[in-house]
């Protein structure tokens, strides 16, 4: 009986060791997360293309943003594939990737467009359908809709009322 009592301790113990060796790890890797950048936490670079070639192909057709003759003749002359590339780059280094964007700025590529309140508020709603499509989490969703919202000023010059 001592022995099987003895046997039990043991068996006892090595699974409270391993439960707190799991719990370090566990805390370890939250802190880990906590610290990864927000391109670690969306996968890296294959999983941020996807995304913003779904978004890319959801622009160019959309009626209410080619509604603005600017924008349609836009669509027409930049082949999305480049804009694909370009605003790819872009979100990877805005989100702590190694990727370097050398396109021009926001506000030089966008002045020309005469982009509205509403055209904004269009392609944000295209953005979020994209990411709920991928299932992007909700703080990474708020964490690139934080980036992109520190564009608007460049982008839209006619406000409405």
């Amino acid at each position: 009986m001592y022995t099987h009592n003895l046997n039990r301790s043991a068996a006892l113990g090595f699974v409270a060791i391993l439960l707190a060796g799991s719990q370090a790890a566990l805390a370890q890797n939250g802190a880990e997360q906590q610290q990864q950048s927000l391109y670690d936490r969306l996968g890296g670079l294959a999983p941020i293309s996807v995304v913003v070639s779904d978004f890319i192909d959801a622009l160019v057709p959309d009626a209410v943003l080619n509604a603005n003759p600017a924008i349609d003749a836009a669509r027409k002359q930049v082949p999305a594939p480049y804009l694909k590339y370009h605003v790819t780059a872009m979100v990877c280094q805005a989100t702590g990737g190694p990727c370097q964007y050398h396109g021009r700025g926001m506000k030089e590529s966008h002045a020309h467009l005469n982009t509205t309140e509403r055209e904004w508020d269009r392609m944000v709603i295209l953005f979020k359908e994209v990411l709920a499509k991928h299932k992007v989490p909700a703080k990474e969703t708020q964490e690139l809709l934080d980036i992109i919202g520190s564009t608007k000023a460049d982008i839209v010059v006619l406000r409405q009322n």
